[in-house]
């Protein structure tokens, strides 16, 4: 009897290799080919033992600690060090985010869209899909362990051995396999795919915030997030394989969970269950705009609860700052503070530039859910009355535009109250709401190429992920691997004043926020004119 649970799993499995041949193949390449380039680029730039020194002094703040994780073996900071410590954690949420995209597609989405129901009417087993998308996702993490482990080892860093390299391997391989086993268990419990990749982005999110505020202020608070327990293994310091060992038998104990609950479940049913509607809907909820919110109104809600955390958790540490900062003269001469500005003001610029580009996620979500009612169908039937094409993208983009404004405002009052709260001479509040409004024409020009793309080229609008990602990378390590200046400047946070260090240029935001509604302009002309998929 269990062996028919799982028959032909073998056979799906295939089937998801085949549907993405492209998708897991990029990932594991763009991971790979940044995780090789980031360590050679050390080697450079951190040559001689005293620049490595230099740059483990810059580490030891409350800041670093809560965005990179703990620091380890800065007394000896190798090039091996250094690359476990600033792009471990980092290359681990991509991880993570890979894998949840990748279950959530071939469980919960494909029961919502019906093909879990065909593909039951063929002689396969209840259990042999989810087993095969778990197999599949693991199988994925084992080969990105093992091409970053082997390949991180070939480069001859000399502080990068072989037995660490496989364990900065394992880890991120381990970090994926724990969220593909988290997500098989949301796929459980929720019944849209929304929901299954919504919960488990948000165990993502708040395993790094616990992580953040146990590595600041409390070891013990660590161990409650899974980023802590693979951050654990001090990677090419003191190698230790148990946080790995621990990690993967948890993700066997959820794997065997989520199992056992697709085993009892009805299809297309979840252990949370969806509430149900009112019996008429409201005025506002019959037009384009208040159904375009109501779509979106549990993701907006959990990520601005997601941003107000953020703020705070980067506000609580910002208390520390000033009095490392004075006990640290090495610090104090790379840090000289501009005339009239504390070194936790210069901070600030950096922290804002990272706060602001996580705030883009949402907004372009929101944009994006207009492509996805398209793939559908559901459009048509709105089309189909007397609403425009236009008039329904403006309502999406008033959606997304908003919930720009509000993910800013809410990061920057928590991470004002509470860094005032904990600081001795506080930061007048305006101080960090304007330099966190000063990159909101930023993530309009965002929202402007997503518009752009669901206009006239829909199924190139993944390049505006990709746009961001890039922008995240050359704005938050461009200073750190000393990229060109130019690089920078391909990304629209690089043209933002850094204030309060700089005043604010009108001409600079008055240019991009142009930019952002010719964008806008384009792209409602091009979906007003184009076909409707479907």
């Amino acid at each position: 009897m269990s062996k028919q649970l799982y028959i032909n799993t073998r056979r799906l499995s295939r089937l998801m290799l085949r549907r993405d041949r492209i998708r897991i193949p990029v990932w594991l390449l763009s991971l790979s080919v940044l995780t090789f380039i980031v360590a050679n680029a050390f080697t450079g730039l951190y040559s001689t033992e005293q620049e490595r020194q230099i740059a483990a002094e810059t580490m030891k703040n409350p800041a670093m600690t809560a965005m990179l994780g703990p620091s380890y073996g800065l007394d000896n900071y190798t090039n091996g060090a250094m690359m476990a410590h600033q792009m471990l954690l980092f290359t681990a949420l991509a991880v993570g985010i890979m894998s949840i995209l990748f279950v959530a597609r071939h469980t919960r989405a494909d029961e919502e869209e019906g093909r879990i129901e065909m593909i039951r009417s063929l002689p396969v087993g209840r259990l042999s899909n989810l087993q095969a998308s778990i197999f599949v996702s693991v199988g994925a993490n084992l080969l990105l362990a093992l091409i970053i482990g082997f390949g991180l080892y070939a480069l001859g860093i000399k502080s990068m051995d072989l037995d660490g390299s496989l364990l900065y391997g394992a880890a991120l391989g381990a970090t994926g396999i724990i969220f593909t086993a988290i997500t098989a268990l949301f796929a459980q419990l929720t019944v849209t795919s929304r929901g299954t990749i919504g919960f488990s982005i948000a165990i993502l999110l708040m395993s790094y915030l616990i992580r953040a505020i146990g590595d600041v202020s409390n070891q013990a608070l660590s161990w409650f997030s899974p980023l802590g327990w693979v951050l654990s293994s001090e990677v090419y310091v003191n190698n230790y394989w148990w946080p790995i060992l621990l990690t993967i038998g948890v993700a066997l104990i959820l794997v065997i969970t989520s199992l056992y609950l697709n085993a009892i479940r009805d299809l297309e049913a979840g252990f949370i269950p969806a509430k149900p509607g009112r019996k008429y809907a409201s005025s506002f909820l019959q037009s384009p705009l208040g159904l375009a919110l109501r779509l979106q109104r549990t993701g907006l809600i959990a990520w601005a609860v997601g941003m107000l955390i953020l703020g705070a958790s980067y506000g609580s540490v910002l208390g520390d700052l000033e009095s490392y900062f004075s006990n640290n003269e090495m610090m104090e001469k790379m840090l000289t503070p501009a005339a009239g500005f504390s070194l936790t003001e210069q901070f600030l610029t950096m922290l804002m530039k990272i706060i602001s580009m996580i705030c883009t996620i949402p907004p372009l979500m929101a944009i994006f859910k207009l492509k996805g009612e398209e793939k559908k169908n559901r459009t048509e039937h709105l089309l189909s009355r007397a609403v425009s094409r236009s008039r329904l993208m403006a309502c999406y983009c008033i959606v997304s535009m908003v919930s720009a404004f509000v993910m800013l405002s809410l990061a920057a009052i928590s991470l004002g109250a509470v860094g005032n709260s904990v600081m001795e001479e506080g930061i007048p509040f305006g101080t960090f709401y304007s330099a966190a409004m000063a990159y909101l024409p930023a993530v309009w020009i965002m929202i402007g190429i997503a518009v752009l793309f669901i206009g006239l080229a829909p199924k190139l609008s993944g390049l505006t992920w990709v746009y961001l990602t890039y922008s995240f990378f050359v704005i938050y390590l461009g200073g750190l691997l000393q990229f060109p200046e130019w690089m920078g400047k391909l990304s629209p946070f690089g043209y933002i004043p850094q204030l309060p260090i700089e005043e604010m240029d009108l001409m600079k935001v008055s240019i991009l926020t142009i930019i952002a509604i010719v964008l806008m302009v384009v792209g409602f002309i091009g979906y007003k004119k184009r076909d409707i998929q479907g």
